[in-house]
C-alpha cells in the first residue's frame, strides 16, 4: 500500500483531497484532527505541513505526496514529478516599495536586502543575474519588511498580486511560476519494487483522468447524414465526433463528441442551425485520452 503525504490545511489540502474524492479514491479519517487516512482503501494518506512534504518523500517517509513545485524547488531534493494538477497556482516574484528606484533586475544596487521565505531560490536567481545582495530569512508576512526597513525588497508568493498592492508593492519580476504537483521517491524506481511502482503508476492515472475531464463536456446529437461535413467541423472533439448509424435512421446519424464547456452554449447554437435534434449534454467525471 502506497504511502501519500497530503498537506494537512489551507488551500491545497481542500483541493487534494477534493481531486482524490473525485478519483474514486474517497479521504476516508478517523476524525477531523486524524493525522492518517484511508484513501478509498487502496492507499493510506498522512497529513502534514505542505512546506514539509518534499522532506517526508525524500526521506521514504512517504511514497509521494502532493505539494507546490516552489517548495520542492526550495528544499532542493531530488523529486520525481509525476503529474501537474493545475490548481495552487501561483508564481514567486521580487517585489519592491511602490516608490523604490528599482523597476528592473538591473536597478539593483550592490548589497540590497531582500526578504523572503525562499532563501534558495532566491540566492541562485540572484547570483544568476551577477547581483550580490544580502537575503533576510522570514517564515512569513514578507510584505512588512520594507516598510520596517528590515529590508530593500521581497521575494514572495503571489496569485493575483492584489497583498502586494494592498501593501504598497509593486512586482519587479517573477522567478518562477508553481502549481500542485504529485512527486515520488526516486526509489520507487531504483528499487525495483514492481508493486509499489504500479500502485504508483495507477494512482497517476486515476488522478490524471479526473484532470482531463475538467472543463469538458460529452455532447450527443442526431444530425442530418448530408451535413456531416460540416458538423466535423463544429465538433472536432479528441480526435473527430464518433458518427453512429442510428436504427431506422435514415437521413439522420448519431455523433457524439468530447467538447470544451465554456462554449457548448455556441457549440448546441451551430448544431442547431445544421438540423440537429435530440442534442443532449452530460457532464464527464473521468477521460482517458
Amino acid at each position: 500500500m502506497l504511502r501519500i503525504a497530503l498537506p494537512n490545511k489551507g488551500r491545497l489540502s481542500e483541493d487534494a483531497r477534493g481531486l482524490f474524492n473525485q478519483a474514486g479514491l474517497e479521504v476516508r479519517t478517523a476524525g477531523l484532527r486524524a493525522l492518517t487516512a484511508s484513501l478509498g482503501g487502496e492507499f493510506e494518506a498522512i497529513f502534514v505541513r505542505a512546506q514539509d512534504i518534499p522532506e517526508f518523500v525524500a526521506d521514504d517517509a512517504a511514497d509521494a505526496g502532493i505539494t507546490g513545485l516552489d517548495l520542492v524547488t526550495e528544499s532542493g531534493r531530488n523529486l520525481e514529478e509525476k503529474l501537474d494538477l493545475g490548481f495552487g497556482r501561483c508564481r514567486l516574484v521580487l517585489a519592491a516599495r511602490e516608490d523604490s528606484a528599482v523597476h528592473s533586475v538591473e536597478d539593483i544596487q550592490e548589497g540590497s536586502r531582500v526578504a523572503t521565505a525562499f532563501p534558495a531560490i532566491a540566492r541562485k536567481f540572484f547570483e544568476s543575474n551577477k547581483k550580490s545582495v544580502t537575503l533576510v530569512p522570514v517564515s512569513g508576512a514578507a510584505e512588512i519588511a520594507p516598510h520596517l526597513g528590515i529590508a530593500d525588497m521581497i521575494v514572495d508568493i503571489v496569485s493575483t498580486g492584489s497583498t502586494l498592492r494592498t501593501n504598497g508593492l509593486r512586482e519587479v519580476t517573477t522567478l518562477m511560476e508553481s502549481t500542485a504537483r504529485l512527486f515520488s521517491s526516486p526509489t520507487i524506481t531504483t528499487s525495483g519494487n514492481s508493486a509499489k511502482q504500479t500502485a504508483l503508476d495507477e494512482l497517476v492515472m486515476a488522478l490524471d483522468s479526473v484532470i482531463h475531464a475538467r472543463g469538458k463536456r460529452y455532447l450527443m446529437a442526431n444530425v442530418p447524414r448530408a451535413r456531416l461535413d460540416r458538423v466535423k467541423d463544429i465538433l472536432p472533439g479528441l480526435n473527430g465526433p464518433t458518427v453512429i448509424d442510428i436504427l431506422n435512421g435514415g437521413l439522420y446519424v448519431a455523433v457524439h463528441a468530447v467538447v470544451p464547456a465554456d462554449s457548448i452554449y455556441r457549440t448546441i447554437a451551430s448544431l442547431k442551425t445544421l438540423g440537429a435534434e435530440g442534442i443532449l449534454v452530460t457532464k464527464i467525471e473521468r477521460l482517458m485520452p
